[in-house]
C-alpha cells in the first residue's frame, strides 16, 4: 500500500471512531465544541492569516485570476465572519434523536422514526477556505465526522482553519479527529476519498465548478449530495406586477452573477413582453448585463441573439438568455426541457398560476415573486450550507445540519412475536 493510500485509511479509521462518539454525545456537548471552535478560529487568527497569505501570494505568483484571488483572500473582517458563521450553527437546533413520527400498530407495538447521523462526510472542495469551517460546523451539528479536501491553491488555509476548529473541539473534551483535512495536494487523495476508504467514507459532498463535479458523479463509489449545473429561470407572468418583475429580474441575475443560485434565462409571456421586457432589460443592461434573446425578444428590445446552446448554458457571468412565451405551460416546458432542476422562479400576482408553477416544476427550489438568488442556505435559515444539492433522494436544495441526518426505526414491543 502506498504511504498516501495508508495515510488516507488512517484519516477513515479516525473519523469513523470519532463519528461514533459523536452520534452517542449530548447535543450540549456538540453545542459546546461549535462554541469552542468559533473562540478558536478567533484566537489562532495570526496563523491562519499567516497560512492564507502564503497561499495568496503563490496564486498570484502563478497568474490565477483576480476573481479567484478574491475567494481564496481572508482579512480579519473575512475570518470574524467565518467565525460568526460557526456560532450561528452552534444557536441552531440539535437535528440528532429528533423523533420525525411515532405511531402504534394493532398489536401493541410502539414505531418511531428518529433522526440519526450520517456517520462520516467526505468533502471536495475548491478555493474557498471558509467552506472548511462551514461544513465542519455543519457536519459536528448533525453529529457527523467529516474529512475535508480543499484545493491545492489553499491548502495551508484550509490546513490552519481545521488546525482551529480540531482546538476548539479537544477543548470542548470531544474527538478533535471528527474535523480532519487531507493534508496533501495529491490528486490521488480524491480518488481515494471518492472510493470511500474502505467503507469509511458514508457520502461525498463535492463543491466547486462543472468538472470536479462532473467527476465525482462520474467516479464516486458512495452516494454524492451535489448539483452539475445552476440553469436558473425566472419567469414573468401575465399576471406579473411590473416593478415587481423589474426588481426581481435584476436582482437575481445581477446580484453575483457568480453563484448557481443566479438567473441564466428569462421567460417571460408574449401578452406582457412589450410592456414589460423594454423596462426589465434597461435595468438589466444599466447594470452591465449582455442580453441574447430569441426573434421575438429583439423585435421588442435590441440584443444580440440567442442560440440554441445559450438556453443550456449557466453563464456564471453577466450574460442572460431571454425568451418569450406563450404562456405558464410553455413556461414549464421550457423549463423541464432547459433547467438543471437547480432553482426557478415566478412572478406574477395570479396566485393559482403561481401555484401550478410551484407545483409542477420539478427543480429543487421553486419561488414565487423572490429571487433566485434566495438559494443559499443562509437565507433558508440553515445558518449556512455545506452545498446545493438537485439530486431527488433524500437531500434536495440547500444542505445543512438537518440533510446531514438520516433517520431509523426504534420499535418498543412487550413481548409481541410474528
Amino acid at each position: 500500500m502506498s504511504t498516501l493510500a495508508a495515510d488516507m485509511r488512517e484519516i477513515g479509521v479516525r473519523a469513523r471512531a470519532a463519528a461514533r462518539a459523536l452520534a452517542n454525545a449530548e447535543a450540549a456537548a456538540r453545542t459546546a465544541g461549535l462554541e469552542a471552535m468559533a473562540r478558536q478560529l478567533i484566537a489562532q487568527s495570526d496563523a491562519i492569516l499567516t497560512a492564507n497569505a502564503r497561499d495568496v501570494a503563490r496564486a498570484k505568483a502563478a497568474g490565477l485570476a483576480e476573481s479567484f484571488i478574491d475567494r481564496l483572500l481572508l482579512d480579519a473582517e473575512r475570518l470574524g465572519a467565518i467565525a460568526e458563521g460557526v456560532r450561528v450553527v452552534a444557536a441552531l437546533p440539535d437535528p440528532v434523536g429528533e423523533t420525525l413520527a411515532e405511531w402504534t400498530r394493532p398489536n401493541g407495538l410502539k414505531i418511531a422514526r428518529v433522526r440519526t447521523p450520517i456517520g462520516v462526510i467526505g468533502m471536495i472542495f475548491e478555493s474557498r477556505p471558509n467552506v472548511a469551517a462551514d461544513a465542519g460546523a455543519l457536519a459536528l451539528r448533525a453529529g457527523n465526522a467529516i474529512v475535508l479536501r480543499g484545493g491545492g491553491d489553499g491548502l495551508d488555509s484550509v490546513t490552519a482553519i481545521v488546525a482551529a476548529l480540531r482546538a476548539g473541539l479537544s477543548e470542548a473534551g470531544m474527538p478533535a479527529d471528527a474535523i480532519q483535512s487531507v493534508p496533501s495536494a495529491d490528486r490521488g487523495a480524491v480518488g481515494l476519498l471518492l472510493a470511500g476508504l474502505d467503507g469509511s467514507i458514508d457520502v461525498i459532498v463535492p463543491r466547486g465548478g462543472k468538472s470536479l463535479v462532473a467527476r465525482v458523479q462520474a467516479e464516486a463509489r458512495v452516494p454524492v449530495f451535489a448539483h452539475l449545473e445552476g440553469i436558473c429561470h425566472t419567469y414573468i407572468h401575465a399576471g406579473a406586477d411590473l416593478a415587481k418583475a423589474v426588481a426581481i429580474t435584476a436582482n437575481a441575475k445581477m446580484r453575483r452573477v457568480s453563484v448557481c443560485g443566479a438567473t441564466e434565462t428569462l421567460l417571460i409571456d408574449r401578452v406582457v413582453a412589450a410592456q414589460m421586457l423594454p423596462p426589465i432589460a434597461a435595468e438589466l443592461v444599466r447594470l452591465g448585463c449582455e442580453l441574447r434573446g430569441d426573434s421575438e425578444a429583439r423585435a421588442i428590445v435590441n440584443m444580440a441573439v440567442a442560440e440554441e446552446a445559450d438556453w443550456r448554458t449557466e453563464y456564471l457571468a453577466p450574460i442572460l438568455s431571454v425568451r418569450v412565451v406563450d404562456d405558464l405551460d410553455a413556461a414549464i416546458a421550457h423549463i423541464a426541457a432547459y433547467g438543471s432542476q437547480h432553482t426557478d422562479c415566478i412572478v406574477t400576482e395570479d396566485g393559482t398560476a403561481a401555484a401550478r408553477f410551484l407545483r409542477d416544476v420539478d427543480s429543487a427550489i421553486v419561488l414565487h415573486n423572490a429571487s433566485t438568488q434566495f438559494a443559499d442556505g443562509g437565507e433558508f435559515g440553515f445558518g449556512a450550507e455545506i452545498g446545493i444539492a438537485t439530486g431527488r433522494l433524500h437531500a434536495r436544495g440547500p444542505v445543512g445540519a438537518e440533510q446531514l441526518t438520516t433517520f431509523k426505526y426504534v420499535v418498543r414491543g412487550d413481548g409481541q412475536i410474528r
